[in-house]
């Protein structure tokens, strides 16, 4: 029989991190970004917790990654150590270890129970150039009016039809500058804020986007740019999104 492996001790204590994807790394999978964060550990000699079993690995939990292509100012995951360790210090090894535009922004200490839950909606800014702000603005409104906007995305079970319009809890045009076009002046640029509701499934950016076309034929040429702000808890009074690591930091201040 093969002989079973050694248990590994469990965790002494937990970090959660808060970082951006900046630039061109905003192209990196998950995947790639997780690949890049286990070296990272290594080469900073954070003293991670391992799992158990035949291929242990670095106990690393990753909570609601954003799209590939999409920029991140509030991305988050949960590290599990084998010794405790002083949080500003850990933020300083990873945040060298790491290439730039993966920036390590904030480590807190856990305060315990599941950060994932913690995340119920996002804050995007969707830059659209070349679509002037009064289009955007009567797509929007078409959008907003309307009970059900059905998109289909292609997902890894296949074709899927779903709803885009349930999970927008707020969507707002502004104008912005995309900077000069052909012609030497400035093209238009709408930028699209909203809060998304993180459902099943998920509704993307791109989902709202397909649901704009669908609804009000808007016309989006150019590649939009799309940027996560914010992620959080659900304020539910003032429709806004919170900061998932206010209670780990409150029981830091307050022990």
């Amino acid at each position: 029989m093969r002989e079973q492996p050694q248990q590994q001790p469990p965790p002494v204590q937990r970090l959660r991190v808060r970082y951006a994807k900046r630039g061109r790394l905003r192209f990196t999978s998950h995947r790639d970004f997780s690949r890049a964060f286990e070296r990272a550990v290594f080469r900073a000699r954070v003293p991670m917790a391992y799992s158990s079993g035949f291929n242990p690995h670095p106990r690393i939990s990753y909570a609601g990654a954003a799209p590939t292509g999409s920029a991140s100012e509030a991305e988050y995951l949960e590290i599990a150590l084998a010794r405790v360790c002083d949080a500003a210090e850990v933020h300083a090894q990873l945040d060298e270890a790491l290439p730039p535009g993966l920036d390590v922004l904030e480590v807190v200490p856990s305060a315990g129970g599941a950060l994932a839950e913690r995340l119920e909606a996002s804050v995007w800014e969707i830059r659209l150039a070349g679509v002037a702000s009064a289009a955007a603005e009567e797509a929007v409104r078409r959008f907003l009016a309307t009970e059900e906007v059905l998109v289909e995305r292609m997902t890894k079970k296949g074709l899927r039809t779903f709803d885009s319009r349930g999970a927008v809890l707020r969507l707002a045009v502004t104008d912005g500058e995309a900077g000069p076009g052909s012609s030497g002046s400035s093209e238009p640029c709408a930028i699209l804020h909203m809060v998304l509701r993180h459902d099943t499934p998920a509704v993307r950016p791109d989902d709202i986007l397909a649901g704009l076309r669908e609804i009000a034929g808007l016309d989006i040429a150019a590649a939009p740019v799309q940027q996560r702000t914010a992620q959080g808890p659900i304020d539910p009074d003032a429709g806004t999104v919170g900061d998932p690591l206010a209670p780990d930091r409150d029981a830091v201040a307050h022990p």
